[in-house]
């Protein structure tokens, strides 16, 4: 449901755009304040799991995540959409990565890499079948349905996690809050500074300040996880050549694929005069190449090893 809202919207941002009066490149704002909420209470997700057990915060997570869809509908001006898609991004911040500690915390690990590549096929079917029912309900019906859609499928996810799911609970340590607090303001500030130097070009130096400002309360985040005793996120892992080289290429890669369900959708409506409907039917074949190659992965890996 959270993958699925991340692209839904995408080729509806034109017609959203148009009933709230903006420019449709305002719009991404709404997308980058989604992404960036998600981004902040990842690392808190794991967290408030074991303290108040995992599926308490996963129910928790869909009726914040339900409530806030529920909000983007009502928005009339691209503020309240704004503040809506942040509330949205909380929810689905702990939705995702708790979900999968349910599923992955008492499994053999003979059974991880089958039952990850089992789990991770509605992630990528989600974006295939997003940018077409989008713009399938930007056309046909409202755009506000983009949203309202989520009311049932957020009640039956509610029910089944109380019937199905153990509300297991972990050993809780002490929270990193200053590492939390320096990476939260620090990447919000850093991601608003961007937005400002996209969409004004009067504030060039109020814009750049922003930026610098959340990239030194960044760098101070990575000084201090690196001494704290319980950090927020450690950089262990990096010390792995093989993982930091793929953490590098695999950012280039996302960085250049995460921008195109938001720009091709507006290349097609707005400069080549293409239908919701039709700008999500080609947008589809970008995401088609993922679920093309699933059903191959765990056979490639288990034959030829991670590293090759």
């Amino acid at each position: 449901m959270e993958i699925l809202d991340a692209t839904v919207i995408t080729t509806a941002l034109p017609v959203i755009a148009a009933d709230f009066g903006v420019p449709a490149a305002h719009l991404s704002i709404g997308v980058s304040a989604y992404l960036v909420a998600v981004t902040l209470f990842i690392p808190l997700s794991g967290y408030v799991a074991d303290k108040f057990g995992a599926r308490t915060i996963f129910i928790a997570a869909i009726g914040v995540f339900t409530l806030a869809s529920v909000l983007c509908g009502l928005s009339t001006t691209l503020v309240e959409f704004t503040l809506s898609r942040i509330l949205q991004g909380v929810g689905g911040a702990m939705m995702v990565p708790v979900g999968r500690l349910v599923v992955l915390r008492d499994l053999p690990k003979e059974k991880l890499v089958k039952t990850v590549a089992i789990i991770t096929w509605p992630a990528l079917s989600a974006p295939l079948l997003g940018p077409v029912l989008g713009g399938y309900i930007a056309t046909h019906f409202s755009w506000q349905w983009i949203f309202y859609m989520n009311i049932p499928l957020g009640l039956l996810a509610i029910i089944a996690s109380l019937y199905l799911l153990k509300n297991t609970k972990g050993d809780v340590g002490k929270f990193d809050i200053k590492g939390f607090l320096l990476t939260g303001i620090g990447f919000a500030l850093f991601m608003a500074g961007i937005e400002f130097l996209a969409s004004t070009s009067d504030k060039l130096m109020q814009s750049l300040s922003i930026v610098l400002v959340g990239l030194v309360l960044m760098a101070l985040a990575i000084r201090h996880v690196k001494k704290a005793p319980t950090p927020l996120f450690s950089f262990d892992a990096m010390q792995h050549k093989t993982f930091r080289l793929s953490v590098y290429g695999g950012s280039v890669v996302r960085i250049a694929l995460g921008s195109a369900p938001f720009l091709v959708p507006l290349m097609l409506q707005l400069g080549l005069g293409y239908s919701p409907v039709e700008a999500g039917s080609l947008l589809l074949w970008l995401f088609a190449g993922n679920l093309a190659i699933k059903p191959a992965t765990t056979w490639i890996m288990n034959t030829f090893g991670f590293k090759r």
